[in-house]
């Protein structure tokens, strides 16, 4: 184990070390393309907890926002690494939920490890933040490396191979994100997504995904499920269910004392449609209602 950079010991953030292939996380060492080196700053977690590599677009959506908060939040006290690429879009999201839950997080950039290089440069604050709060920015580029337009799909095997399963929210048809799908195929992870409006662009690649046969993710649970976890004593639903709630889920919330259709409820709140369909899905993610024949109902 080589040290470069300032800083006195590992557990200085300003420190790069130089890991060697023997050092890597197990699932790493696996991939027939494995690095020969890595950079790391920070501190990896141990190999009995569980990573989920969480990936998607750039220019997400609203709803892309809330979907990975929401999956993420619900992974909140049980042993995930949440590992993303500090890329601006869903990979900000991902890691910045992950903080706020107390996860654990892992960045892999494009770049090397130094902070005048880290890319995206407005997201070194952030890498600052994943280093203060125990997790590690990864890297197999030298620490001066900038970062170019194939260092990104050459990083993604990393993201892929590190981790158990890769969960996609929201990606283009053609995007960086379903290259480290298709890696995680390929080193025979399991692949997640989930669904969205079939009028957005950014639904493609998952709905290419579900027909590719990628895992159908519509709560934390499912997740948890695939990556064989069992829940940890007390983690039953909150008394207060909706205490998280927007106010348009919970007018929709109140409005659900009784089951009723969707055009009944959207009639009787007056909600413009697409307003409501994503307020509607939103809340199928947090488990809070199902349709079933028909008919939506609340889950409490």
């Amino acid at each position: 184990m080589k040290e470069n950079g300032k800083g006195n010991d590992n557990n200085d953030t300003n420190t790069t070390v130089e890991l060697s292939a023997r050092q890597f996380p197990s699932r790493l060492r696996e991939i027939p393309d494995a690095p020969k080196k890595l950079y790391l700053r920070g501190k990896l977690p141990t190999d009995d907890m569980k990573y989920l590599c969480v990936v998607g677009a750039r220019k997400y959506s609203e709803y892309g926002r809330h979907v990975c908060e929401k999956m993420i939040e619900g992974l909140r006290g049980l042993p995930i690494v949440i590992v993303s690429g500090l890329a601006l879009g869903i990979d900000s999201v991902a890691h910045t939920t992950a903080l706020e839950t107390s996860l654990v997080t892992i960045a892999i950039p494009g770049s090397g490890l130094n902070n005048e290089v880290l890319y995206p440069a407005s997201n070194r604050h952030l890498a600052g933040r994943i280093l203060k709060s125990g997790g590690a920015i990864l890297s197999e580029f030298e620490p001066s490396f900038k970062a170019t337009p194939w260092s990104f799909p050459q990083r993604n095997r990393i993201m892929a191979g590190i981790s158990d399963a890769v969960l996609v929210v929201e990606a283009e048809q053609k995007s960086g994100t379903l290259i480290t799908s298709r890696l995680a195929t390929e080193y025979n992870r399991d692949v997640l997504t989930v669904p969205g409006s079939i009028f957005s662009i950014n639904s493609a690649g998952p709905h290419m995904l579900l027909k590719l046969g990628a895992a159908l993710v519509t709560n934390s649970s499912d997740i948890i499920s695939v990556l064989g976890i069992d829940k940890l004593p007390g983690m039953q639903k909150t008394a207060n269910p909706t205490r998280d709630c927007s106010e348009d889920e919970k007018i929709i919330l109140e409005a659900l004392k009784e089951p009723m259709t969707k055009d009944d409820l959207i009639r009787t709140l007056k909600i413009p449609v697409s307003k409501f369909n994503a307020t509607l899905s939103i809340l199928e993610i947090k488990d809070l209602i199902r349709e079933t024949m028909g008919m939506v109902n609340r889950n409490f």
